[in-house]
Protein backbone atom coordinates (compact mmCIF):
# COMPACT_ATOMS: atom_id res chain seq x y z
CA UNK A 1 0.00 0.00 0.00
CA UNK A 2 1.21 3.50 -0.75
CA UNK A 3 2.39 5.81 2.02
CA UNK A 4 1.53 9.48 2.57
CA UNK A 5 4.39 11.95 2.95
CA UNK A 6 4.36 15.41 4.51
CA UNK A 7 5.71 18.53 2.81
CA UNK A 8 8.65 18.69 5.21
CA UNK A 9 9.54 15.02 4.61
CA UNK A 10 9.23 15.50 0.86
CA UNK A 11 11.47 18.58 0.78
CA UNK A 12 14.12 16.85 2.88
CA UNK A 13 14.23 14.00 0.37
CA UNK A 14 14.27 16.43 -2.58
CA UNK A 15 17.17 18.37 -1.07
CA UNK A 16 19.26 15.21 -0.90
CA UNK A 17 18.20 14.19 -4.41
CA UNK A 18 16.46 11.03 -3.22
CA UNK A 19 13.04 11.61 -4.78
CA UNK A 20 11.22 12.93 -7.86
CA UNK A 21 7.91 14.75 -7.45
CA UNK A 22 5.30 13.88 -10.07
CA UNK A 23 2.32 16.13 -10.72
CA UNK A 24 -0.62 14.01 -11.93
CA UNK A 25 -2.88 17.01 -12.55
CA UNK A 26 -3.86 18.09 -16.07
CA UNK A 27 -1.30 19.87 -18.30
CA UNK A 28 -2.96 23.27 -17.87
CA UNK A 29 -2.92 22.95 -14.07
CA UNK A 30 0.75 21.96 -14.21
CA UNK A 31 1.63 24.91 -16.46
CA UNK A 32 -0.19 27.31 -14.17
CA UNK A 33 1.85 26.36 -11.09
CA UNK A 34 3.53 23.29 -9.67
CA UNK A 35 6.18 22.25 -7.20
CA UNK A 36 9.47 23.33 -8.85
CA UNK A 37 11.22 20.69 -10.97
CA UNK A 38 8.24 18.32 -10.85
CA UNK A 39 7.46 15.99 -13.75
CA UNK A 40 3.94 16.10 -15.23
CA UNK A 41 2.34 12.70 -15.87
CA UNK A 42 -1.36 13.60 -15.99
CA UNK A 43 -4.04 11.10 -15.07
CA UNK A 44 -6.50 13.15 -17.19
CA UNK A 45 -5.80 15.66 -19.93
CA UNK A 46 -7.58 19.03 -19.84
CA UNK A 47 -10.66 17.87 -21.78
CA UNK A 48 -11.02 14.69 -19.71
CA UNK A 49 -10.68 16.61 -16.46
CA UNK A 50 -13.39 19.04 -17.60
CA UNK A 51 -15.70 16.15 -18.52
CA UNK A 52 -15.27 14.37 -15.16
CA UNK A 53 -15.63 17.66 -13.29
CA UNK A 54 -18.88 18.49 -15.09
CA UNK A 55 -20.31 15.06 -14.22
CA UNK A 56 -19.28 15.55 -10.60
CA UNK A 57 -21.09 18.90 -10.34
CA UNK A 58 -24.15 18.23 -12.50
CA UNK A 59 -24.86 14.50 -12.12
CA UNK A 60 -23.13 13.00 -9.10
CA UNK A 61 -19.92 11.73 -7.56
CA UNK A 62 -20.50 8.06 -8.46
CA UNK A 63 -21.06 8.85 -12.14
CA UNK A 64 -17.94 11.01 -12.14
CA UNK A 65 -15.90 8.20 -10.57
CA UNK A 66 -17.18 5.67 -13.12
CA UNK A 67 -16.31 7.92 -16.05
CA UNK A 68 -12.93 8.70 -14.55
CA UNK A 69 -12.23 4.98 -14.18
CA UNK A 70 -13.17 4.37 -17.83
CA UNK A 71 -10.82 7.10 -19.03
CA UNK A 72 -7.93 6.04 -16.79
CA UNK A 73 -8.28 2.33 -17.61
CA UNK A 74 -7.86 2.94 -21.34
CA UNK A 75 -4.52 4.70 -20.85
CA UNK A 76 -3.03 2.63 -18.02
CA UNK A 77 -0.27 0.89 -20.06
CA UNK A 78 1.17 4.22 -21.26
CA UNK A 79 0.62 5.79 -17.84
CA UNK A 80 2.58 3.02 -16.09
CA UNK A 81 5.32 3.12 -18.73
CA UNK A 82 5.96 6.80 -18.05
CA UNK A 83 6.29 6.16 -14.32
CA UNK A 84 8.73 3.31 -14.90
CA UNK A 85 10.98 5.72 -16.79
CA UNK A 86 11.34 7.89 -13.67
CA UNK A 87 14.26 6.51 -11.68
CA UNK A 88 14.48 6.39 -7.91
CA UNK A 89 11.84 7.22 -5.32
CA UNK A 90 8.67 8.96 -6.47
CA UNK A 91 6.05 11.14 -4.81
CA UNK A 92 2.78 11.93 -6.58
CA UNK A 93 0.43 14.82 -5.94
CA UNK A 94 -2.74 16.37 -7.33
CA UNK A 95 -4.63 19.48 -6.27
CA UNK A 96 -5.57 18.49 -2.71
CA UNK A 97 -4.25 14.95 -2.29
CA UNK A 98 -7.56 13.49 -3.40
CA UNK A 99 -8.84 11.05 -5.99
CA UNK A 100 -6.24 11.54 -8.72
CA UNK A 101 -3.14 11.08 -6.57
CA UNK A 102 -4.80 8.32 -4.51
CA UNK A 103 -5.79 6.43 -7.66
CA UNK A 104 -2.32 6.87 -9.15
CA UNK A 105 -0.48 5.70 -6.02
CA UNK A 106 -2.81 2.70 -5.65
CA UNK A 107 -2.40 1.58 -9.29
CA UNK A 108 1.36 1.99 -9.10
CA UNK A 109 1.46 -0.12 -5.95
CA UNK A 110 -0.51 -2.87 -7.70
CA UNK A 111 2.07 -2.79 -10.52
CA UNK A 112 4.96 -3.08 -8.08
CA UNK A 113 5.99 0.57 -8.35
CA UNK A 114 6.25 2.23 -4.95
CA UNK A 115 5.23 5.88 -4.76
CA UNK A 116 4.50 8.25 -1.91
CA UNK A 117 1.46 10.52 -2.00
CA UNK A 118 1.87 14.11 -0.88
CA UNK A 119 -0.49 14.75 1.99
CA UNK A 120 -2.79 17.68 1.09
CA UNK A 121 -1.52 17.94 -2.49
CA UNK A 122 -0.45 21.12 -4.22
CA UNK A 123 -2.95 23.19 -2.24
CA UNK A 124 -1.17 22.29 1.01
CA UNK A 125 2.21 23.01 -0.62
CA UNK A 126 1.04 26.44 -1.77
CA UNK A 127 -0.26 27.26 1.72
CA UNK A 128 3.08 26.17 3.19
CA UNK A 129 5.00 28.41 0.75
CA UNK A 130 2.84 31.46 1.57
CA UNK A 131 3.21 30.94 5.32
CA UNK A 132 6.98 30.46 5.11
CA UNK A 133 7.45 33.62 3.03
CA UNK A 134 5.24 35.64 5.37
CA UNK A 135 7.46 34.76 8.33
CA UNK A 136 10.81 34.36 6.60
CA UNK A 137 13.77 35.94 8.43
CA UNK A 138 16.68 36.83 6.19
CA UNK A 139 19.52 37.59 8.58
CA UNK A 140 22.24 38.15 5.99
CA UNK A 141 23.89 41.04 4.20
CA UNK A 142 22.67 41.88 0.72
CA UNK A 143 24.96 42.94 -2.13
CA UNK A 144 22.78 44.66 -4.71
CA UNK A 145 23.80 45.11 -8.35
CA UNK A 146 22.86 48.54 -9.68
CA UNK A 147 23.75 50.24 -12.92
CA UNK A 148 22.41 51.62 -16.17
CA UNK A 149 20.39 49.41 -18.49
CA UNK A 150 22.61 46.99 -20.39
CA UNK A 151 25.43 46.97 -17.86
CA UNK A 152 25.36 43.18 -17.66
CA UNK A 153 23.84 42.77 -14.20
CA UNK A 154 21.99 39.60 -15.18
CA UNK A 155 25.06 38.21 -16.96
CA UNK A 156 27.12 38.84 -13.84
CA UNK A 157 24.57 37.18 -11.55
CA UNK A 158 24.32 34.12 -13.82
CA UNK A 159 28.10 33.80 -13.90
CA UNK A 160 28.37 34.03 -10.11
CA UNK A 161 25.49 31.60 -9.56
CA UNK A 162 27.09 29.06 -11.90
CA UNK A 163 30.18 29.23 -9.67
CA UNK A 164 28.18 28.53 -6.51
CA UNK A 165 27.64 32.04 -5.16
CA UNK A 166 24.36 32.72 -3.25
CA UNK A 167 22.54 34.58 -6.04
CA UNK A 168 18.82 35.32 -6.09
CA UNK A 169 17.84 35.84 -9.73
CA UNK A 170 14.50 37.63 -9.31
CA UNK A 171 14.06 38.34 -13.03
CA UNK A 172 14.69 34.72 -13.90
CA UNK A 173 12.13 33.56 -11.35
CA UNK A 174 9.58 36.12 -12.57
CA UNK A 175 10.14 35.33 -16.24
CA UNK A 176 10.43 39.06 -16.91
CA UNK A 177 13.28 41.59 -17.17
CA UNK A 178 11.48 44.34 -15.31
CA UNK A 179 11.04 47.00 -18.02
CA UNK A 180 8.59 47.86 -20.78
CA UNK A 181 10.66 45.56 -23.01
CA UNK A 182 11.00 42.98 -20.23
CA UNK A 183 8.54 40.37 -21.45
CA UNK A 184 9.96 40.02 -24.96
CA UNK A 185 11.12 36.50 -25.79
CA UNK A 186 10.42 35.09 -22.31
CA UNK A 187 7.42 33.48 -20.61
CA UNK A 188 6.14 35.44 -17.64
CA UNK A 189 5.44 33.43 -14.49
CA UNK A 190 2.57 33.94 -12.05
CA UNK A 191 2.87 34.69 -8.33
CA UNK A 192 2.45 31.05 -7.26
CA UNK A 193 5.36 29.88 -9.38
CA UNK A 194 7.54 32.85 -8.44
CA UNK A 195 6.92 32.33 -4.71
CA UNK A 196 7.76 28.63 -4.93
CA UNK A 197 11.00 29.26 -6.86
CA UNK A 198 12.00 32.07 -4.50
CA UNK A 199 11.43 30.06 -1.33
CA UNK A 200 13.26 27.05 -2.73
CA UNK A 201 16.26 29.26 -3.56
CA UNK A 202 16.19 31.00 -0.17
CA UNK A 203 16.19 27.67 1.66
CA UNK A 204 19.03 26.40 -0.51
CA UNK A 205 21.35 29.37 0.16
CA UNK A 206 20.21 29.95 3.75
CA UNK A 207 23.57 29.02 5.35
CA UNK A 208 25.37 31.81 3.43
CA UNK A 209 26.24 35.03 5.33
CA UNK A 210 25.19 37.18 2.35
CA UNK A 211 23.11 37.21 -0.83
CA UNK A 212 23.58 38.75 -4.28
CA UNK A 213 20.65 40.20 -6.21
CA UNK A 214 19.75 42.90 -8.70
CA UNK A 215 18.18 46.24 -7.76
CA UNK A 216 14.63 45.40 -8.84
CA UNK A 217 11.36 47.21 -8.30
CA UNK A 218 8.73 45.63 -6.07
CA UNK A 219 6.77 44.52 -9.14
CA UNK A 220 8.50 42.48 -11.86
CA UNK A 221 6.16 41.59 -14.69
CA UNK A 222 3.18 39.80 -13.14
CA UNK A 223 4.67 39.25 -9.68
CA UNK A 224 5.50 41.16 -6.52
CA UNK A 225 8.70 40.71 -4.53
CA UNK A 226 8.08 40.07 -0.79
CA UNK A 227 8.50 43.05 1.51
CA UNK A 228 11.28 41.42 3.57
CA UNK A 229 13.43 41.03 0.44
CA UNK A 230 12.74 44.60 -0.72
CA UNK A 231 13.78 45.89 2.70
CA UNK A 232 16.95 43.81 2.59
CA UNK A 233 17.70 45.22 -0.88
CA UNK A 234 17.17 48.83 0.23
CA UNK A 235 19.60 48.46 3.15
CA UNK A 236 22.19 46.40 1.32
CA UNK A 237 25.61 47.25 -0.09
CA UNK A 238 24.99 48.82 -3.49
CA UNK A 239 27.37 47.70 -6.23
CA UNK A 240 27.12 50.22 -9.08
CA UNK A 241 28.27 48.60 -12.34
CA UNK A 242 29.53 50.70 -15.27
CA UNK A 243 30.48 49.23 -18.66
CA UNK A 244 31.29 50.97 -21.98
CA UNK A 245 28.34 51.93 -24.18
CA UNK A 246 29.21 49.48 -26.96
CA UNK A 247 29.24 46.61 -24.46
CA UNK A 248 25.88 47.66 -23.08
CA UNK A 249 24.36 47.77 -26.57
CA UNK A 250 25.74 44.30 -27.28
CA UNK A 251 24.18 42.88 -24.11
CA UNK A 252 20.79 44.32 -24.98
CA UNK A 253 20.86 43.01 -28.54
CA UNK A 254 21.84 39.55 -27.27
CA UNK A 255 19.12 39.55 -24.62
CA UNK A 256 16.18 40.86 -26.61
CA UNK A 257 17.08 39.72 -30.15
CA UNK A 258 15.00 42.42 -31.89
CA UNK A 259 15.52 40.80 -35.29
CA UNK A 260 13.48 37.84 -33.97
CA UNK A 261 10.84 39.97 -32.22
CA UNK A 262 10.52 43.14 -34.35
CA UNK A 263 6.81 43.72 -33.68
CA UNK A 264 7.06 43.24 -29.92
CA UNK A 265 10.09 45.55 -29.75
CA UNK A 266 8.32 48.22 -31.79
CA UNK A 267 5.22 48.01 -29.60
CA UNK A 268 7.35 48.40 -26.49
CA UNK A 269 9.16 51.39 -27.97
CA UNK A 270 5.87 53.08 -28.86
CA UNK A 271 4.93 52.98 -25.17
CA UNK A 272 7.96 55.07 -24.18
CA UNK A 273 8.15 57.17 -27.36
CA UNK A 274 6.01 60.04 -25.94
CA UNK A 275 8.57 60.45 -23.12
CA UNK A 276 11.52 60.98 -25.50
CA UNK A 277 12.40 64.29 -27.15
CA UNK A 278 10.49 64.19 -30.45
CA UNK A 279 13.32 64.54 -33.01
CA UNK A 280 15.27 61.78 -31.24
CA UNK A 281 12.14 59.63 -30.89
CA UNK A 282 11.48 59.98 -34.62
CA UNK A 283 15.04 58.91 -35.42
CA UNK A 284 14.76 55.85 -33.13
CA UNK A 285 11.48 54.97 -34.85
CA UNK A 286 13.11 55.22 -38.27
CA UNK A 287 16.07 53.08 -37.18
CA UNK A 288 13.80 50.36 -35.81
CA UNK A 289 11.75 50.27 -39.00
CA UNK A 290 14.95 49.92 -41.04
CA UNK A 291 16.33 47.30 -38.58
CA UNK A 292 19.24 49.50 -37.46
CA UNK A 293 18.83 48.09 -33.99
CA UNK A 294 22.25 48.90 -32.55
CA UNK A 295 21.80 52.59 -33.32
CA UNK A 296 18.24 52.58 -31.98
CA UNK A 297 19.33 50.95 -28.72
CA UNK A 298 22.16 53.45 -28.24
CA UNK A 299 19.81 56.40 -28.73
CA UNK A 300 17.23 54.92 -26.34
CA UNK A 301 19.90 54.46 -23.69
CA UNK A 302 21.24 57.99 -24.06
CA UNK A 303 17.91 59.79 -24.33
CA UNK A 304 15.61 57.75 -22.05
CA UNK A 305 17.09 54.99 -19.90
CA UNK A 306 20.30 56.67 -18.73
CA UNK A 307 18.60 59.90 -17.54
CA UNK A 308 15.94 57.78 -15.85
CA UNK A 309 18.57 55.73 -14.01
CA UNK A 310 20.60 58.77 -12.98
CA UNK A 311 17.49 60.23 -11.36
CA UNK A 312 16.90 57.08 -9.30
CA UNK A 313 20.62 56.64 -8.52
CA UNK A 314 20.57 59.92 -6.59
CA UNK A 315 18.81 58.02 -3.80
CA UNK A 316 21.76 55.67 -3.27
CA UNK A 317 23.76 56.34 -0.13
CA UNK A 318 27.41 57.12 -1.03
CA UNK A 319 28.55 55.37 2.17
CA UNK A 320 26.88 52.10 1.10
CA UNK A 321 27.81 52.27 -2.60
CA UNK A 322 30.81 50.67 -4.31
CA UNK A 323 31.53 51.71 -7.90
CA UNK A 324 32.73 48.99 -10.27
CA UNK A 325 34.24 50.16 -13.55
CA UNK A 326 34.90 47.36 -16.02
CA UNK A 327 35.29 46.67 -19.73
CA UNK A 328 33.15 43.51 -19.71
CA UNK A 329 30.59 41.86 -17.46
CA UNK A 330 33.06 39.05 -16.82
CA UNK A 331 35.62 41.55 -15.55
CA UNK A 332 32.97 43.14 -13.31
CA UNK A 333 32.12 39.70 -11.90
CA UNK A 334 35.78 39.17 -10.98
CA UNK A 335 35.84 42.50 -9.13
CA UNK A 336 32.73 41.50 -7.17
CA UNK A 337 34.37 38.19 -6.25
CA UNK A 338 37.37 40.13 -4.91
CA UNK A 339 35.09 42.33 -2.79
CA UNK A 340 33.37 39.27 -1.33
CA UNK A 341 36.68 37.46 -0.75
CA UNK A 342 38.07 40.44 1.14
CA UNK A 343 35.03 40.54 3.39
CA UNK A 344 34.04 36.89 3.74
CA UNK A 345 37.08 34.98 2.57
CA UNK A 346 35.29 33.31 -0.37
CA UNK A 347 31.85 32.10 -1.38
Amino acid sequence: MFQDITIEELLAKRKSGEITTIDVRSPSEYRSASIPNSVNIPLFDDEERAEVGTLYKQVGIEQAKERGLQIASAKLPEFIRQFKEVEGQKAVFCWRGGMRSRTTATVLDLMGIRAYRLNGGFRAYRRWVVERLEHFELNVRAFVLNGNTGNGKTVILHRLQSEGYPVIDLEGMAGHRGSVFGGIGVEARNQKTFDALLLERLLLIEPSPYILLEAESKRIGKVEVPAFLMEKKEHGVQLRIALPMEERVRHILEDYRPEEHPEACMNAFLRIKPHIHQPIAAEIHRMMESEEYAGAVKLMLESYYDPKYEHSADRLSPEATIDIQAVTAEEAAEQIKEILANEFGGK
